[in-house]
């Protein structure tokens, strides 16, 4: 993909490869909010606003090689798509979320960020965070916070958690930060997948979805299919109907192989979208 890096900046001149409203609104990132035109993205301590221009996207920060690796700018994503059109229910989620990139993500902060999105809904998760950063982050622009390092999470009680609005996953993520390091969440990049699936479901509030989550947004493996609401409902109507969500994930693992996660996402943005329609 074409792009240009400056001092401060990222130009992005291939927009079917990149699109901002379809990475940060596909539902594998709570750090962004849009304020009018521009999407202002604020990953672990780093910045960046995204506008779009006439032949290009312009992402404004003070650490663009942060945002080059964040963005996932040097994977081809035409390729990607070229392989997944061979599937026929692929032809409309491709063309829907053409712009869509998987993000190259915090281990730690995926790791709080999903367990607080278990059974949860995009607006709610976003609103938490934003209330943990604020309260344990350092401010980093006009209402947006750090995310906080694992020495502060650790410093707070459940208690602190449920008046940030974790309610229930207040005590998973007090109990998960005295089982996990995010030294050893790196650790576990060595692990084959099957491994790193099994380790990440022994956490606190960490079951299948949520492990799938941080597998592939994480340690950006493809060989995973996170199954939610809308991806069931998309097997029910596209597939068969089965209300059994771990064999709807092998089922589709073995249909898409490795290209399982980026299908997924395409899936996913697709049928959040469009199955409410029907």
């Amino acid at each position: 993909m074409k792009f240009e890096i400056g001092k401060d900046y990222i130009k992005v001149f291939e927009k079917q490869q990149f699109n901002p409203v379809h990475i940060l609104e596909c539902g594998q990132v709570f750090c962004y909010n849009k304020d009018g035109e521009i999407y202002k993205v604020f990953p672990l301590d780093q910045y960046a606003e995204i506008e779009e221009k006439e032949d290009y996207y312009i992402i404004n920060t003070k650490n663009p090689c942060f945002f080059a690796n964040f963005f996932d700018l040097e994977r081809n994503y035409d390729e990607i798509k070229s392989n997944l059109s061979k599937f026929s229910i692929m032809t409309e989620p491709l063309a829907f979320g053409t712009g869509i990139r998987i993000l190259n993500q915090d281990l730690f902060e995926m790791l709080i960020s999903f367990i607080i999105s278990a059974n949860n809904n995009i607006k709610r998760i976003k609103l938490i965070l934003g209330n943990i950063r604020r309260n344990l982050g350092e401010k980093i622009a006009e209402n947006i916070y750090s995310f906080p390092t694992y020495e502060k999470l650790c410093s707070v009680d459940e208690t602190f958690f449920k008046q940030m609005g974790a309610g229930y996953r207040a005590q998973y993520l007090v109990k998960v930060l005295k089982q996990i390091t995010p030294k050893k969440l790196l650790e576990y990049q060595n692990l084959d997948s099957i491994s790193l699936r099994k380790a990440l479901l022994s956490l606190y509030g960490v079951g299948p979805k949520v492990a799938d989550c941080i597998m592939l947004f994480g340690y950006h493996r493809g060989d995973v299919f996170p199954v939610d609401t809308w991806i069931e409902q998309m097997y029910c109507h596209y597939y068969e109907k089965l209300d059994n969500r771990e064999q709807i994930r092998n089922n589709l693992l073995k249909q898409f192989g490795d290209l399982s996660g980026y299908a997924q996402q395409y899936l996913f943005y697709f049928s959040r979208t469009n199955l409410k329609k029907l």
